[in-house]
């Protein structure tokens, strides 16, 4: 997610988040039955449906070749995004604040609870990706001057090297130093030494933080799961409050 993108969803989602509070301060009973509550829940329940598509068409291959052709997955998942907001936050409006029936106190739960999980996922997700990147890049030219130190160590005084080896973890490295004190002549090679040293441990450093940035990458497998399983109960109930709002508000209709 693009910061300037990360900004304008934060701030909706931080907005979704405090508006249903609003019920502390205002109430309106009859604003979702009004003609404008009406068109601000259907506006918002269509809206809502635009994740459930792009689901659809990531998992089905033959739909995705047809769709993509038109329109890129990363257009579509900007409308994922952005719809699964802006949705939620039409229908709290829509809503007027009035929170009296069980089905209407879960549906408004479970919708700040799947654009919270969604929005939160979503953002670390793109953030350890990008952590990765940078750190791959970094470790690429602590590979290089690590391989250039060693080099130069090798071509002046083979020894050293092969005495360094061990001195490669943080504590070794404090008491490498001392260890390796020698003659004003060989400060030199001994400079290089230590930096083959403290180069080494970087690498190490970075190694470490990419695989654990992998493994937390890894994981959220599991959230992404745990998401849809949620946006399931949430369309389920979705379809439940239509239905009820249709057999008990509009049967004069009949």
């Amino acid at each position: 997610m693009k910061e300037r993108e990360a900004v304008i969803i934060g701030g909706l989602v931080l907005f979704l988040s405090l508006f249903w509070l609003g019920f502390l301060i205002h109430r309106s009973p009859r604003f979702a039955g009004s003609l404008w509550g009406g068109v601000l829940g259907v506006s918002g329940a269509t809206l809502m449906l635009v994740p459930l598509a792009y689901l659809v068409i990531k998992r089905v291959k033959s739909l995705k070749q047809i769709v993509t052709r038109w329109v890129s997955m990363r257009t579509l998942l900007a409308w994922h995004i952005y719809a699964g907001v802006v949705g939620p936050i039409l229908v709290l409006f829509h809503t007027g604040h009035k929170f009296v029936s069980p089905l209407g106190i879960a549906l408004t739960s479970m919708t700040i609870i799947v654009v919270l999980s969604g929005f939160t996922g979503r953002y670390l997700m793109g953030r350890i990706s990008q952590e990765i990147k940078e750190k791959r890049s970094i470790l690429d030219g602590l590979n290089s001057s690590y391989h250039e130190t060693l080099e130069r160590l090798r071509t002046c005084c083979a020894d050293k090297a092969v005495q360094l080896q061990p001195f490669t973890g943080f504590f070794s490295r404090l008491l490498g130093r001392p260890f390796f004190s020698v003659p004003e002549q060989e400060t030199d090679t001994m400079s290089i030494g230590l930096r083959a040293i403290r180069l080494s441990d970087a690498i190490a450093d970075v190694e470490y933080a990419i695989k654990t940035h992998d493994t937390i990458k890894h994981m959220f497998t599991l959230w992404l799961k745990i998401h849809i399983t949620l946006s399931a109960v949430l369309y389920a109930l979705l379809l439940l409050h239509i239905w009820a709002a249709i057999h008990f508000g509009l049967r004069w209709f009949s």
